[in-house]
């Protein structure tokens, strides 16, 4: 792995756990500005509780040495919880300010699986 791949791939990693960990917090916490979205969305609260739960474990999953399937499980997860965000906004009608977080760590998931170390990954 070239010097500018590790690097790439750490940024990504850094500032995808800090989004991951933050708005898992947030979901846990059930701050309000958090429950009016899902809300808005048509979710339940409950969802919250669950989303900020994956959240941390997955960002556990990432930066946690070994375990490649694990990781593998949290980026899917990952790209499926931020994908979702996104067409959830869509189905709503929401503007680009309500994107901008979801897409945000969609692409910062891609940038840091593509990026990722050999011994991060399955093959």
């Amino acid at each position: 792995m070239t010097k500018r791949n590790k690097i790439i791939y750490w940024v990504a990693t850094i500032w995808l756990s800090l989004g991951m960990v933050s708005t898992g917090i947030v979901q846990l916490l059930k701050v309000q500005e958090e429950a009016d979205m899902f809300a808005h969305l048509g979710y339940p609260l409950y969802f919250l509780t669950i989303l900020g739960i994956w959240k941390l474990l997955g960002v556990i999953a990432v930066l946690v040495p070994k375990f490649p399937l694990l990781k593998e499980w949290a980026y899917a997860g990952f790209f499926f919880a931020m994908s979702g965000a996104v067409f959830s906004h869509l189905a709503v009608g929401d503007g680009a300010k309500e994107f901008f977080g979801p897409v945000l760590l969609l692409v910062l998931t891609v940038v840091s699986w593509y990026f990722r170390p050999a011994d991060r990954k399955l093959i």
